[in-house]
């Protein structure tokens, strides 16, 4: 039956009996099919199809490009089915359908189809297997070997929950930028409500009492509003702003998303056979398989600039959390005044509540630092790292970087007439909007290594209000009392530690800001109008 299916090959002396029979050994040995192993044993395509389009009696079709299918049939099959199954369906309408098959007469499939299309009547079309998995994946929107996860849509859904994450981040720093905000009203509050204190405890009642008065009474008023705005922010930090991210690859592996009703989850795909190859071979992609491969590249790019938003979170986080330091230090700060200033009395208690307060507070303020520093030495090694590797350039202008030789040299390109100018229209807006994504990435980091400057900053201002509170401290009342001066000293050195800690922070950061032309109050930026030809 099998031998009987090639006689064609054997009466046209393309291949012997005897060739055939070693064929059909090694295809039952190995499982795979006949007509791929006389392929790669040199016998002509052409000659297979119509050997097989004899024997069954239909016509035969190879893999196109432009084969493709209304989904309107596609939707509800499992082409990964039918890629093993080695059907695939190309109408279906009132009962009759049009089969492409390798395999016309096995009564499986044949079945297995009327029941899938709900057909009485098939018309087949015969073609080898290599070319129906294609058709499929081609229908799939996938290069080859890709599982179905790498078409543009399923990456576009990718690229909308890493949005959506980048979204959620923006809103948390939104809200600790208001809670530092709140946390300088109740700075100016505690203030004014110090400066009331001081003036009722040295003068009493008096002329001045109104006075005041209205100070403590705006003093509480910014208080209380500096701690509303601060308390909603202060939730962020029980949040998990840990998110998993993956290596990318240059292509050959697939960011896939699941489980986005409850928490999206993202993970990578295992390296796809042959695709680093196919990815080093650009200039002889069709087009259609160069936007799958950048539109890879974009998802990729995506979620760098998703991790990236996550350090600046953290370090907002940190920023907020050394602001809260500072509160407390003015609240301990202004306790410890009071205590050693006046004698003990009813107001002690007063002094060290306020101690009290301000030492949790900073202590607080504290444990928000650690992971902003962690973050901040990520991020900070994650934009070195990433700016070291190669970029989308290197993939479409290899010859910019070295001297082509003859290897070189492509074959000719896989289009045809009827590709231009629609087809390389899209292509060429596909890498455009991956160069762009590219672009923003750049200024990502930009951005990232600029928050790791002013978390530098707020270490400087958090070490000078620390050091200042010692230093005053220690001024105005001298080096009586051994335990206040080591406390003194203990706060100067401390503060000091995070001056030096902040300008170790700020300083490369300026440096890079200064390579990167983004910086300037007076930059404009063109937006182009991609429905406008680029040559206008």
């Amino acid at each position: 039956m099998i031998t009987s299916k090639f006689d064609l090959l054997i009466k046209k002396s393309i291949i012997t009996a005897s060739e055939l029979d070693d064929v059909i050994k090694e295809s039952v040995s190995t499982g795979v099919r006949i007509e791929e192993l006389l392929v790669r044993k040199g016998v002509p395509k052409l000659q297979i199809l119509t050997c097989l389009s004899d024997y069954y009696g239909c016509p035969f079709v190879e893999y196109e490009e432009d084969l493709m299918v209304s989904r309107n049939i596609t939707k509800g099959l499992d082409l990964e089915k039918l890629k093993r199954d080695l059907w695939f369906p190309l109408s279906a309408r009132k009962g009759r359908a049009e089969v492409i098959a390798c395999d016309p007469a096995d009564q499986t499939v044949i079945e297995d189809i009327k029941k899938s299309l709900k057909a009485d009547s098939i018309r087949f079309f015969i073609t080898l297997p290599s070319d129906l998995i294609r058709i499929i994946e081609n229908n799939q929107d996938i290069n080859p070997g890709f599982p179905p996860q790498a078409g543009r849509t399923p990456l576009a859904k990718v690229r909308t929950f890493l949005a959506e994450r980048r979204s959620l981040f923006a809103c948390y720093r939104t809200s600790l930028a208001k809670g530092r905000t709140g946390l300088a009203f109740l700075r100016t509050g505690i203030s004014f409500i110090a400066i009331a204190v001081v003036l009722f405890r040295l003068f009493g009642m008096g002329f001045l009492t109104v006075l005041e008065v209205l100070l403590l009474a705006v003093g509480a008023v910014m208080a209380i509003e500096g701690l509303l705005w601060y308390l909603p922010a202060r939730k962020i930090s029980k949040k998990k702003l840990a998110f998993p991210f993956t290596e990318p690859t240059g292509g050959t592996t697939v960011l896939t998303v699941s489980d986005e009703a409850e928490s999206p989850i993202f993970a990578r795909s295992s390296p796809v056979a042959g695709a680093d190859k196919l990815r080093q071979e650009w200039s002889t992609m069709s087009p259609v398989m160069r936007r799958r491969f950048l539109a890879s590249d974009r998802t990729d790019l995506a979620e760098e600039r998703t991790m990236l938003a996550r350090y600046r979170t953290i370090m907002a986080l940190a920023r907020t959390g050394l602001a809260f330091t500072r509160t407390g230090i003015a609240f301990a700060g202004l306790g410890i005044a009071f205590l050693r200033h006046f004698h003990t009395g009813p107001w002690t208690v007063f002094d060290i509540t306020l101690i009290s307060i301000g030492v949790i507070m900073a202590a607080e303020g504290l444990y928000w630092y650690w992971p902003g520093r962690h973050a901040g030495v990520e991020g900070f090694e994650t934009v070195k790292e990433k700016g070291e590797k190669s970029s989308i350039w290197d993939f479409v202008f290899p010859f910019a970087h070295k001297h082509p030789g003859t290897e070189d040299i492509y074959p000719k390109l896989a289009v045809k007439s009827s590709y231009s100018p629609g087809i390389w229209a899209t292509t060429g807006l596909a890498l455009e909007r991956t160069l762009l994504a590219e672009r923003r990435n750049v200024m990502a980091r930009l951005r990232t290594v600029m928050a790791r400057s002013r978390t530098g900053l707020a270490f400087i201002r958090t070490g000078m209000s620390v050091a200042a509170v010692g230093s005053g401290l220690l001024v105005y009342f001298g080096t009586a009392g051994f335990m206040w001066v080591v406390l003194d000293v203990v706060l100067i050195i401390s503060g000091m530690v995070f001056v030096a800690d902040g300008i170790y922070w700020h300083v490369p950061a300026e440096t890079i800001k200064k390579q990167f032309p983004y910086c300037f109050g007076d930059m404009e930026i063109i937006m182009p109008d991609y429905g406008v030809p680029a040559r206008y």
